[in-house]
């Protein structure tokens, strides 16, 4: 069962969510289950969720959001190939 988290920590996390999709119901501006629904969809289909990506310049041309996507993003930012 997923517990709801107060108005006060929506709205601290609406201020902290990276993600641009909007129009997303998982995004946490949608409900007030906070990064919860976002963060199980995304371990239950072995992804990253996008947030992480958005810390990485350039990484919008990624391939997908897998593991190793994740992984190659930050190796080329890194300069770690």
């Amino acid at each position: 069962m997923i517990k709801t988290i107060g108005v006060d920590s929506v709205d601290t996390l609406n201020k902290i969510c990276t993600c641009q999709n909007l129009s997303c119901p998982l995004h946490p501006s949608n409900h007030s289950q906070g990064c919860t629904p976002c963060i199980a969809k995304n371990l239950k289909l072995k992804e990253i969720p996008s947030c992480f990506f958005n810390l990485i310049p350039n990484a919008e041309k990624r391939d997908g959001d897998t593991f190793k996507c994740f992984a190659k993003v930050v190796s080329e930012q890194t300069g770690q190939e």
